[in-house]
């Protein structure tokens, strides 16, 4: 776990009356976007463009590179052409790891609302605006929205909605109403400045280090149990997430679903004990209704219209499920996780 704290200089939990009269106005909002790689330089750009052309201004925008000093470089070149307002890049020469990244920018932030998002997505335009607009509720203290597939090339739009949390899409839901959720989603999430000074930061021990993924769970779960606010969902919190067609491999989708599973299971480790009566892989459980009941029974309809395009999903289907079951148990297979942990790559 984190051990430190957001530190607020006027009071454990800052100044409440403060926080009030911003939140009354048009609070901060702090955009914190981690990278570790120069492959997505264009993501990036489209990324940043799509910050600037946001309708609500009060924005800051903090980037965080890691691994490559170019990369840090480049954007901060970028960001100066482009006279992105209000925006910052910081390299993070710590521990490496996406919640080591979204840390240092925490600690670099001013804002009353941190928002974090995915380095390959494209705003809606009115993306901050709804985020912010999402906290007039005070019992909210985090709020994630949907992510539609951006896809490299049209051909890819065939991959199943029901398994497009392997590609951090969220169509797979199916939701179009706003609601309580257990955990917030690390490609389209913020949290009130409030989560990080009482529930301390995401922990290193997850988040695309040591094969670790589901730090937004983790953290999800932290908070809710350590302030009893609610996270919310709201579907007009919109971006969308580029995939590229490497994603739709096979070998993505193994890796990616094992390290889901692996995380899932240490993710029930950490929480069952503390709150028994949570069933923390509710989600989890709805989504496997809706595998068996609408996905499977269409695959076997089109078998005699389409046979390659059924044959094609139930592969990547019966791909997808195996390997999330073998990272759930990989505790009971070492030699297959030391395999995984050699295999890691930047999602």
């Amino acid at each position: 776990m984190a051990s430190h704290r957001l530190q607020n200089k006027d009071s454990p939990f800052g100044s409440q009356l403060l926080r009030s009269a911003l939140m009354a106005d048009k609070p901060l909002l702090s955009i914190i976007i981690t990278s570790c790689t120069m492959e997505r330089m264009e993501d990036i750009y489209e990324l940043l463009d799509s910050v600037k052309a946001q309708t609500y201004s009060n924005i800051e925008t903090i980037f965080v590179a890691e691994r490559s000093r170019k990369l840090y470089e480049k954007v901060k070149i970028y960001i100066v052409e482009k006279a992105i307002p209000n925006a910052k890049v910081l390299f993070n020469d710590g521990e490496p790891g996406l919640s080591a990244g979204r840390n240092v920018g925490i600690q670099q932030s001013k804002g009353e609302i941190i928002a974090f998002i995915d380095d390959d997505v494209v705003l809606s335009p009115k993306w901050p605006e709804e985020m912010v607009k999402s906290y007039n509720d005070g019992s909210v203290i985090g709020v994630t929205g949907s992510a539609f597939p951006l896809w490299e090339d049209k051909s890819m739009s065939w991959f199943p909605e029901e398994l497009y949390w392997i590609i951090s899409c969220t169509a797979w839901c199916g939701w179009d109403e706003v609601k309580k959720v257990r955990n917030a989603w690390g490609m389209n999430m913020s949290f009130r400045r409030e989560a990080f000074e009482r529930c301390s930061l995401f922990s290193n021990e997850f988040g695309f280090h040591k094969g670790s993924m589901a730090e937004d769970n983790e953290f999800s779960l932290r908070v809710r149990s350590q302030t009893e606010k609610s996270i919310i969902y709201s579907p007009r919190v919109r971006l969308w997430h580029r995939v590229h067609k490497y994603r739709l491999g096979q070998e993505f989708i193994r890796e990616r679903a094992y390290w889901i599973g692996h995380s899932r299971r240490m993710m029930k480790k950490l929480h069952s004990e503390s709150d028994k009566s949570l069933d923390l892989l509710s989600q989890e459980h709805q989504l496997l209704k809706r595998i068996f009941t609408r996905l499977f029974p269409n695959i076997a309809k089109t078998f005699f219209t389409d046979p390659v395009s059924a044959w094609r999903k139930l592969r990547v289907t019966v791909t997808a499920l195996t390997f999330v079951t073998l990272g759930y148990y990989s505790h009971l297979i070492p030699a297959l996780s030391n395999r995984y942990k050699t295999t890691q790559r930047s999602f």
